[in-house]
């Protein structure tokens, strides 16, 4: 190489090689003091997502949409899909006597049902019920549908970690070369299914942590999706959680009551069916109003399988 005469003239032959110094500083470095995350905090009402899938009702057909949803999109420059870093969540809906086609990919996934009765979800073969309060697994490249046998709209949450597979360059998606996947069994009970039921009767064995960092809570396991951590927890009206942080993101679906969460000072007030989101690293509690049961959606996991996992608390 000839000689170099300047830092200039270093760093230009460098990028002429395809290299990148790290001796010197950029605007987006490669460490920084503490951890960070580019989403912010956010609140989805169920009663405005509510409104805007009846109009969708009327207007989109899940037979040539396949599915009639509108993602929670957080409100950062450039984003269209990603709730927060790995995690994406969608309020969806389908009408009586609809049938959504089947299709998989590798994202895995999961149902919170808001308000449903009479709706099924079929996953690999395997139709199952989908009922209001029941949370439901679809791990990544299992076949899946929705249907409706009900007499009125049936309303959800999705989550899936569609973020983490575009990370990771792992995006994959199929259509049923049949549309409709055959029904090789009914089952009320599923692995891959927990129902209200089991959900109340776990919470009523549990007691609320004795450091005061939630109430009652139980983890739903989903050892397929080893990259979503799925938890429910209950609080009783006046009851508040100590202020804490992790390394983890969050999203929070109200199953039951009302309260609010506070988020760095900011006060988030909620009711049953909204969503609150909390992105790594934000100090955040919970305040009930009402008795209430959380849904707690987080990719803590994943981030503990990297060894990146902190926890703090005041």
């Amino acid at each position: 190489m000839r000689e170099v005469a300047s830092l200039d003239v270093l760093l230009k032959e460098a990028a002429g090689l395809n290299l990148t110094p790290a001796f010197i500083e950029y605007d987006d470095p490669l460490f920084w003091r503490e951890p960070r995350s580019k989403f912010i905090p956010a609140h989805w009402r169920y009663h405005e997502m509510k409104a805007l899938l009846d109009v969708a009702g009327r207007v989109v057909d899940v037979a040539l949409a396949t599915r009639r949803n509108f993602i929670m999109r957080n409100p950062i420059a450039g984003n269209n899909f990603a709730t927060t870093n790995t995690l994406t969540c969608a309020y969806q809906m389908i009408l009586p006597g609809e049938i959504a086609p089947s299709h998989r990919h590798s994202a895995h996934a999961l149902r919170l049902i808001v308000d449903g009765r009479g709706t099924f979800s079929t996953v690999n073969g395997v139709k199952m019920p989908m009922e209001t309060g029941d949370v439901v697994l679809t791990p990544g490249w299992f076949w899946h549908g929705h249907g409706h046998d009900g007499d009125r709209p049936a309303y959800w949450i999705d989550g899936l970690d569609i973020p983490l597979t575009h990370h990771l360059e792992t995006v994959s998606f199929e259509e049923h070369p049949n549309r409709h996947e055959k029904i090789v069994s009914v089952a009320a009970t599923s692995p891959f299914r927990f129902t209200r039921e089991s959900i109340v009767a776990g919470l009523d064995r549990e007691k609320s942590d004795p450091e005061g960092f939630h109430g009652p809570r139980i983890q739903l396991e989903a050892p397929d999706m080893p990259s979503m951590g799925l938890a429910m927890e209950r609080l009783e009206s006046g009851a508040s959680t100590r202020r804490q942080r992790s390394t983890a993101d969050h999203v929070f679906a109200v199953v039951e009551g009302s309260g609010e969460t506070l988020i760095k000072g900011d006060q988030f007030g909620w009711k049953a069916g909204d969503t609150v989101v909390v992105p790594k690293w934000n100090k955040y509690e919970h305040r009930a109003v009402t008795d209430c049961v959380l849904f707690d959606l987080s990719n803590e996991p994943l981030i503990r399988f990297t060894k990146c996992y902190r926890f703090e608390a005041d």
